[in-house]
């Protein structure tokens, strides 16, 4: 075994050059999906106040908007919609002009090679502001399961290239595989919120997109978060229902189950780096208390490095940026 004098680590880290040559985990930005929040209306541009930067956009601002997107070569977005009318039963989240389904076609329409993610849920069309239809005071899994259907498939209807369902009911992924195998969209993949848990850090999030619970909170089905082989077991049952590809979020506080899914499972697997996470590092960078640049690169390396592929932030818009400005040095 080679010791000191003669082993010398920091000698591959002399230079810029030599530690670029010899990096372990590179993040690049086809790695990146950016979040969308889209709003009813016309006319509509309006900064997010716990999410500097980020904006909810009404369908007519769309085509400026992921044509930068596009130009900065982000990959894809995933689309979270603000409808003007909300029930009990989120009857906006399946209609063919509810707000997903306008972007999604304004998108497609724009920039045909930008690829829509679209979340699957209910949230965000509840007057209750749950994730599912309510029976006797709580979430009914069973009952919510064909709405969810509905809503999957009115999006790859709008012309979605992945369904994003994150309402974490049981058999969700199972259910609206066959509903849109049936319609023949038999090659429209699913991207399962398998490891969605109940986290403190998606504040700045139900701000945005107006999906907070009128009552009690969301803990009886999204995951505890001292839990790692709950994990595990909820993205074999998604990946057994027909998942093509898996996420875990929120990504900072849960790098020890993004690295456990990976080792466990080969699927494509996803991380969220939510809302929270984005607004503590604007909020402290505002401060002057860290460098921004650096501080959302090492996150984002962190994420990748963990076991994600694929990777939602808040930051890719800026990140892509940063990249571009990197490449010109070399």
């Amino acid at each position: 075994m080679v010791v000191f004098p003669a082993q010398r680590l920091r000698r591959l880290r002399r230079t810029e050059t030599i530690r670029r040559l010899v990096q372990e985990t590179k993040v690049e930005v086809r790695d990146l999906v950016y979040p969308l929040f889209v709003k009813e209306g016309m006319g509509i541009t309006e900064e997010i106040p716990s999410m500097p930067g980020i904006f909810r956009f009404s369908p007519d601002r769309l085509p400026a908007e992921v044509e930068e997107i596009a130009g900065l070569n982000i990959p894809a977005v995933i689309l979270f919609g603000i409808p003007e009318h909300k029930d009990e039963t989120a009857s906006m989240a399946c209609h063919p002009e509810g707000i997903i389904q306008q972007a999604i076609r304004t998108i497609k329409k724009s920039v045909p090679e930008l690829l829509v993610v679209s979340d699957v849920c209910l949230c965000e069309y509840t007057s209750h502001g749950h994730c599912g239809v309510i029976s006797n005071g709580d979430v009914d899994n069973d009952k919510t399961l064909s709405f969810l259907a509905k809503t999957a498939l009115s999006h790859a209807e709008a012309g979605a290239d992945i369904v994003a369902p994150s309402d974490m009911m049981d058999g969700r992924v199972k259910i609206i595989r066959e509903t849109l195998d049936r319609a023949s969209y038999q090659n429209i993949p699913i991207l399962a919120y398998s490891a969605k848990y109940a986290s403190a850090f998606y504040g700045p999030f139900r701000d945005a997109a107006e999906s907070s619970p009128r009552f009690g909170d969301r803990r009886s089905y999204q995951m505890d978060p001292p839990n790692v082989r709950e994990a595990l077991r909820e993205v074999e049952e998604d990946i057994n229902e027909g998942a093509d590809m898996v996420m875990v979020k929120p990504a900072l506080p849960y790098l020890d189950v993004i690295s456990r899914v990976r080792a466990a499972f080969n699927h494509p697997l996803a991380a969220y780096n939510v809302s929270g996470e984005y607004a503590m590092v604007k909020a402290a960078a505002r401060q002057g208390w860290l460098d921004e640049q650096r501080a959302i690169t090492e996150i984002l390396t962190a994420i990748k490095r963990a076991g994600a592929d694929i990777i939602i932030t808040y930051h890719a818009k800026d990140f892509a940026r940063w990249s571009e400005l990197m490449q010109g040095t070399i």
